[in-house]
């Protein structure tokens, strides 16, 4: 009996060193990860519109080959539309950090002169505006980086949707209780297919009406706050917040504060309306995740797998929920990452 109480404690610990293991594993070997994570990504949002393909009597090959064009031609038009974009902005970048430099040294004088004295150097090191903009920079830079893999993702999607039409039957040649099995991943995949597809299409509408608002204004590079904000969607709650910051920045830049305030209240009502009240409509509430778990989430997933990460981080973990669900024996650590009890 003594005997099984010390082996717990250090069979928790041998799981705790495996699990650093691997986290420490994936990081290193992000380089190569990243591109399959993304194509596993997009196979999952391709996957309805390859079902409803196979519904309207088409083939598995031709199916997966319409898919594949629908994709190539979606991606070229996001390059040939963002590419530009992206390197104009990185090449501004200087110019809005000395803008914003000249603004905290405005701010600072006007401090002064209410009787607030504070150095200029010291405030510019507590409001940093150009970190924001060079976050932006650092995200874009990072998915043309991963983009850059282009062949191998598409390759990649190819094999996964090719396979994902045998799996099911491998899966059920596998386990030794076919029907419990079955059920627990059908439920996995149709949970995470809806989640995906609808988050892909509110994440869309939500770029979109960004970007027009954004021309409306004038404000320099709507294609690329609009994408900022399509990405940055996937991370509810927080990542509407951070995709707004550095449109507004810029605005101000450019236009002043009134400008500013209309950007901030125009991302604000476009997140209000749509994850407030389109997106509980379509998506329900039955796969939130807690505000917490989501922070960590994007921390720990940008951390080990960098910017590219941050856009995965709410996919990733969710997945990892929805797995946890499946399982009575896992159900309750699923129900600790939910965003209420149910």
């Amino acid at each position: 009996m003594a005997e099984r109480y010390v082996a717990k404690p250090i069979l928790f610990l041998f799981s705790l060193a495996s699990i650093v293991i691997v986290i420490a594993g994936i990081k290193a070997a992000q380089d190569i990860l990243i591109p399959f994570l993304l194509a596993g990504f997009i196979a999952i949002i391709c996957g309805p519109l390859l079902l409803w393909l196979k519904k309207k009597g088409l083939a598995d090959t031709p199916a997966i080959l319409v898919v594949i064009a629908t994709i190539t031609i979606i991606g070229l038009l996001v390059t040939a539309l963002v590419g530009n974009s992206v390197n104009d902005f990185a090449g501004d970048l200087q110019f809005y950090q000395d803008k914003f430099d000249d603004l905290v040294a405005e701010l600072a004088d006007m401090l002064g002169k209410v009787g607030i004295a504070i150095e200029k150097t010291a405030l510019a090191d507590y409001i940093n505006p150009g970190a924001a903009m060079l976050f932006a920079s650092e995200v874009f830079r990072g998915f043309g980086n991963a983009l850059g893999n282009v062949f191998v993702i598409i390759l990649t999607v190819i094999f996964i949707l090719l396979e994902s039409s045998g799996f099911r039957p491998k899966l059920k040649k596998a386990f030794v209780r076919p029907d419990f099995s079955m059920t627990g991943f059908d439920n996995f995949i149709q949970s995470i297919n809806k989640y995906m597809a609808i988050k892909t299409w509110i994440s869309l509408a939500t770029g979109v009406f960004v970007t027009a608002w954004l021309v409306i204004l004038g404000v320099d590079y709507p294609l690329l706050w609009g994408l900022l904000a399509f990405l940055l969607n996937y991370v509810p709650n927080i990542g509407s917040i951070i995709a707004a910051i550095p449109p507004t920045l810029l605005a101000l830049v450019q236009f002043g504060m009134f400008k500013a305030l209309l950007v901030a209240g125009g991302f604000a009502l476009i997140n209000i309306v749509i994850g407030n009240i389109l997106e509980p409509r379509f998506l329900g509430k039955g796969l939130g995740l807690s505000t917490l778990v989501v922070f960590f989430s994007l921390v720990f997933w940008g951390w080990v797998l960098g910017p590219v990460g941050m856009f995965l981080s709410v996919p990733l973990t969710m997945t990892v929920k929805i797995a946890l669900s499946a399982s009575e024996e896992t159900n309750w650590i699923s129900i600790m990452m939910g965003d209420r009890v149910r």
